[in-house]
């Protein structure tokens, strides 16, 4: 089950448009739950049993968890969300449910993925659902260290601090890990491995861009910054869904992906400007870009940026976003999803 497509109703791909105006479906649809839990679990492969992260997590209230102070004396349930995800609307009453029977026993913390969200909007939902538990708002680094891969992404740690559950579905197998890690644990705490590291490189308008590397889909590999053509560069931030999955849960997005989409391939004849589409992991694999070239039939060069480091290397947190980088390899401009001069930006490119 491939989840992102841009035609409604392709045989494959119809679980994802859930409740388009051209379909009707429910996130009940086997497929799509099956495809949910298969990336959840394939997220978690190299966790389970790991250490968990040694993070200090600040609330949309302004206050901080210290989850390695957890550790060692209590559970931790981490859930990774987003308010246009479909499936958290719908698990959110239970996981209020999860907050309230349970709060004072383990840790429980609401981590919507700051991904082509905002803060407003994470105030507005918590007040539409009448949330008790801690929200925290991710720049992208929570989720590189626990692998997110889809919404909702459920992490478990017990209380000894070793993650010991990953997961998509709000099931009985959620609620048999969680009783599990409520149980008492004799193992003595242990240290986390997952420590903060050395912090990234971000690269802002007007920095050089270096040692950055890129694989396109077809297996070409892309230098990004100062190329050996000499030519300026601009790198185009998306997810196959944006046009379909959003065009329910947040049309303005869905629309922008579109329009920013038809004005790429206006400009791809561009002699002195390289394109490439890099696409997040989020909610994305191989397979679904091959489907989104297929199906948008998009002449720009794709990337999979499978645990979305060159969306932390430019701060990316919304889509569609475009970096544009001067021949020289400097940051030009990074335009966002409201930004409707593209096709300017380009021409003035240098």
């Amino acid at each position: 089950m491939r989840l992102p497509a841009f035609s409604a109703c392709h045989k494959y791909l119809t679980a994802l448009l859930l409740l388009t105006s051209v379909c009707q479906f429910s996130y009940a649809d086997s497929s799509y739950e099956a495809e949910g839990k298969r990336r959840a679990q394939d997220a978690g492969a190299s966790l389970i049993g790991q250490p968990g992260p040694a993070a200090v997590l600040k609330t949309i209230d302004g206050e901080e968890i210290d989850l390695s102070k957890y550790y060692g004396k209590k559970p931790v349930y981490l859930k990774f969300w987003a308010t246009w995800c479909i499936p958290c609307r719908q698990q959110m009453p239970g996981f209020e449910k999860t907050q309230q029977a349970l709060g004072d026993e383990i840790q429980i913390v609401a981590v919507n993925t700051g991904f082509s969200d905002d803060r407003d909007a994470v105030f507005a939902y918590r007040k539409e659902h009448d949330l008790s538990m801690p929200i925290v708002i991710d720049d992208g680094s929570l989720a590189a260290k626990l692998n997110l891969r889809v919404t909702p992404q459920h992490v478990l740690i017990n209380r000894s601090g070793q993650i010991s559950y990953v997961g998509h579905l709000d099931d009985q197998e959620l609620h048999d890990a969680l009783q599990k890690v409520l149980e008492p644990d004799a193992t003595s705490p242990i240290q986390s491995n997952i420590e903060q590291k050395n912090a990234e490189t971000v690269f802002a308008v007007g920095d050089q861009v270096a040692d950055l590397q890129a694989n396109t889909i077809d297996g070409t590999k892309i230098d990004i910054g100062a190329t050996a053509s000499g030519k300026a560069q601009a790198l185009v931030f998306f997810a196959p869904w944006c046009e379909s999955y959003l065009a329910e849960s947040r049309p303005q997005t869905s629309k922008a992906c579109l329009r920013v989409r038809e004005n790429v391939e206006t400009m791809l004849s561009e002699k002195n400007v390289e394109w490439l589409g890099v696409s997040s992991g989020l909610w994305a694999a191989q397979e679904d870009l091959q489907d989104y070239q297929k199906t948008t039939q998009t002449r720009l060069p794709l990337v999979l940026d499978a645990k979305d480091a060159l969306f932390r290397a430019f701060a990316i947190r919304e889509i569609p976003s475009v970096v544009l980088i001067d021949s020289t390899g400097r940051v030009n401009k990074i335009i966002g999803p409201e930004d409707s001069q593209l096709k300017n930006a380009v021409q003035s490119l240098r």
